[in-house]
């Protein structure tokens, strides 16, 4: 008795220490705050996003020589991006979610703040709206991770907390719950793609951010479904070739997808160590190609093309350029050196995608929108999880929960059978080697090198060795 109650005493004494600790408390208002602040920034660079795509649409609308207008603003625009990207905010480029991986892995603060810290988080931001206003087919969603994980680890810095592996995770998911309004989708992309793994010590950690960030941003832009609502059902068995078929042609387009970009990624990395002047050329080259795409079709692949895959989910055909049209520009803008995420472009092609084969089986064109998207996202991120949970919540149907796994799992199968190497982290493991590679050469002693010195004439002082 004597020794319980002594257990029982000093229960109570960490309990009172866990309530009436200043230093614990410091922590937790400073973390509350990253969290509150990822969800009103990601609401605000919400708004720049429809904002800038907006003003390029009012631009370069109509019929009249306007509707040429991308072929110059693209194109520059695009140059513009790379180049201030590379000169003044390396590590901002890309989606951001391979950053953020990346800097979980790396060993402390200074290696991280290479690819998380507030500096990014305005250069991410600006960039990606930059882009969007000159049509680049990117996306906000990734970028929102990038800077939900640097809010967070700023938060850790101020509060003095551990675990920044654990705050980065939690700020990921706190990222994607505010950018698509899907709280669940977040917990589920912390799992699945950021972590690769769950514990205990973290679980509360990525929860709470989730569900901070997710009020926040729900406070501000209300409550929505990120690409509408659809009622279509898939049945057994009717409906199941429409299922099998959209995972395994979504596998196999988004493992070709992922192979691509990681081939033209890399041959790009070798001219940035080479340090030519290439990368802006690059950019220009494919924003012209966007642009001429754009153009091609009607403007369709401009931007995110959220209008058409929010029409095919509610039951609209789109035409089958569209998919195909929307597949090239969002891989040159993905290799081009822009900020800018791969999410909404992605769910785009797979709604084009799913739109094709639906028409060619008689299918319903909300369903195999919806299939489509499922089985081409789970393809390009190899995340299945998170693809099927973020349709299901985007599209507000959960009576399509099973038929949606499926897909996305038959089309994670396929996409692995084809690139066994998933693209965000293969990115991440890019990232993390150039930081590496850098805080080596910025640290390295000067190297002596014997040169051939001719010999001094008689009187005269030696010729020290020659540093290089």
């Amino acid at each position: 008795m004597a020794g319980r109650s002594a257990l029982r005493r000093g229960m109570m004494r960490r309990s009172s220490a866990l309530v009436t600790s200043s230093r614990l408390w410091k922590s937790r208002l400073v973390f509350w705050a990253g969290a509150l602040a990822t969800g009103v920034i990601s609401a605000g660079f919400a708004v720049m996003a429809d904002k800038a795509q907006g003003l390029f649409f009012a631009v370069t609308g109509g019929q009249g020589w306007n509707m040429w207008l991308p072929l110059v603003i693209t194109p520059v625009g695009m140059m513009i991006c790379a180049l201030t990207a590379d000169r003044y905010f390396p590590g901002s480029q890309g989606s951001g979610i391979p950053q953020a991986i990346a800097a979980r892995h790396l060993r402390d603060d200074h290696e991280r703040s290479f690819l998380l810290s507030i500096r990014l988080v305005l250069g991410k931001i600006a960039l990606t709206v930059v882009g969007l206003a000159s049509g680049a087919s990117i996306g906000r969603e990734g970028p929102t991770v990038q800077v939900g994980a640097s809010l967070m680890l700023l938060s850790a810095r101020l509060g003095g907390m551990a675990h920044a592996k654990g705050l980065i995770l939690a700020g990921s998911a706190a990222g994607i719950a505010a950018a698509f309004n899907t709280p669940l989708a977040g917990i589920v992309f912390a799992i699945e793609e950021m972590g690769r793994s769950y514990n205990a010590r973290t679980n509360g950690v990525v929860l709470s951010a989730v569900i901070i960030a997710g009020v926040a941003s729900l406070g501000l832009t209300g409550s929505y479904t990120y690409f509408g609502f659809t009622r279509e059902v898939a049945h057994f068995p009717s409906d199941w070739l429409l299922v099998i078929a959209c995972g395994v042609a979504g596998g196999a387009f988004g493992a070709a997808f992922s192979r691509l970009t990681l081939l033209l990624m890399r041959w790009v990395r070798r001219l940035k160590l080479a340090k030519t002047r290439k990368l802006v050329a690059i950019a220009g080259l494919a924003g012209l190609l966007v642009a001429v795409v754009g153009i091609a079709t009607g403007g369709m692949t401009f931007g995110t093309s959220y209008v058409e895959a929010r029409d095919a989910v509610e039951g609209h055909n789109l035409p089958w350029f569209f998919f195909l049209g929307k597949f090239v520009v969002t891989l040159a803008s993905t290799v081009s050196g822009i900020p800018g995420g791969l999410f909404a472009p992605s769910l785009a092609v797979g709604a084009g995608l799913g739109s094709v084969i639906g028409a060619f089986l008689g299918s319903s064109a909300g369903l195999s929108a919806v299939l489509g998207m499922s089985g081409y996202f789970a393809g390009v991120v190899q995340a299945p999880m998170t693809a099927f949970v973020i349709i299901v919540e985007m599209t507000g149907n959960h009576d399509n929960v099973v038929p949606v796994m499926a897909a996305a799992m038959i089309g994670y199968g396929t996409s692995r059978l084809i690139a066994p190497e998933p693209l965000y982290h293969a990115l991440s493991r890019i990232w993390a080697a150039d930081i590496i590679r850098k805080i080596r050469a910025a640290t390295a002693e000067p190297v002596v090198v014997e040169t051939d010195v001719p010999e001094p004439a008689a009187g005269e002082p030696k010729q020290p060795p020659v540093q290089s």
